[in-house]
């Protein structure tokens, strides 16, 4: 009798967000990777977007089930990865995590802050290969193409189980809001820089109290080609690899010169 081949196990996918367990984004991500694997959906009970790598530790986190594969949590993006990794996937931990789709860009400064990017940063922090995906708007028209950002996804997924990326890595993705057959391709970026955000907005409640709106992030600034801005502008999908080392190597020199003319006692 010849030999067979056992079938290769269908991967266990963790997804995220930071729009929340119902946003359409995630829905469809959900959708188009159950096609691939075994997916299992850990995500806050409501939006908490610009929550950043923040862990809740003054309270107690709460998990709830929407449906069999649906979970949600009272707490931040970061903390549904950690305890979806740590706790209730223990047994059958996760071989990726999936983060998004988010509603909107996290290109250039925009990761420091975005849940999005945090719940997939708290995955390779935990050892899994991580991707944050992202739909870049506004686009042509009001339509949100979120299915050209799932296609991405999937194809992502895909390309990663055919030939893993070791050591596992964390990669944030962008995609242009535009049909599937328009979009131009990937494109390997770094990560480029926005001006200043706007000033806040003052208003008042009913009773006349001041109340502060945190405004918009500012425009592009850094956006030269290499860059993720200069990638979804021009129509191609953003893959940019991201570090957690956030140390400026470029100063060090300087900076040892310098601290070695600074006395302690003056």
């Amino acid at each position: 009798m010849p030999e067979t081949t056992p079938p290769t196990p269908r991967p266990r996918i963790l997804l995220s967000n930071d729009d929340g367990y119902q946003a359409p984004g995630l829905l469809l991500l959900s959708e188009e990777l159950a096609r691939l694997g075994r997916i299992v959906v850990v995500a806050p009970d409501r939006d908490r977007s610009g929550a950043s790598n923040s862990l809740t530790l003054d309270r107690p986190l709460r998990v709830r089930r929407a449906t069999e594969e649906f979970h949600y949590v009272n707490g931040t993006p970061a903390d549904c990865v950690h305890l979806a990794i740590t706790s209730l996937l223990k047994d059958d931990p996760p071989d990726m995590v999936l983060s998004g789709i988010n509603a909107g860009a996290n290109l250039g400064d925009d990761v420091i802050y975005s849940g999005t990017v945090a719940a997939a940063m708290e995955g390779r922090f935990l050892g899994c290969t991580a991707v944050a995906v992202s739909l870049v708007e506004p686009g042509n028209g009001p339509e949100r193409h979120y299915a050209s950002a799932g296609y991405v996804a999937a194809r992502l997924v895909r390309g990663m189980r055919r030939r893993p990326l070791k050591p596992p890595v964390l990669l944030n993705v962008n995609v242009p809001n535009l049909p599937i057959e328009e979009l131009r391709g990937f494109a390997l970026t770094r990560l480029g820089q926005r001006h200043r955000g706007k000033d806040c907005i003052v208003q008042k409640d009913p009773q006349g109290n001041l109340v502060y709106w945190i405004g918009s992030v500012g425009d592009s600034s850094d956006d030269g080609p290499g860059t993720d801005f200069h990638a979804v502008a021009g129509g191609r999908v953003s893959i940019t690899p991201l570090q957690v080392d956030l140390t400026q190597h470029a100063i060090l020199p300087d900076l040892k010169a310098w601290l070695e003319r600074l006395r302690l006692d003056t």
